[in-house]
């Protein structure tokens, strides 16, 4: 089954697998998801200021929701397994 990367972005983001989360960021082709990705991981590793890591992972989370809704659903009859 193929399932779109906003979806897992979304489902490691709100689990907290960063492991996972990072992996993706590397291998999506959606270079402004993997920007976000990017800063939110950053912040949530090495920022001090509680209000950024809040904002970047709402930025993160209100992008996916975007992109969501601008994607296409999926056709059943099309999924690969």
């Amino acid at each position: 089954m193929v399932i779109p990367d906003y979806d897992k972005a979304l489902y490691y983001t709100l689990w907290g697998q960063w492991d996972d989360l990072l992996v993706l960021m590397v291998r999506t082709k959606d270079d402004i998801l993997s920007k976000k990705i990017e800063r939110f991981l950053n912040d949530y590793h090495f920022s001090m200021d509680h209000q950024q890591v809040l904002h970047s992972h709402d930025t993160l989370l209100y992008y996916l929701e975007h992109a969501m809704k601008l994607t296409t659903p999926l056709n059943p009859e099309k999924i690969e397994m």
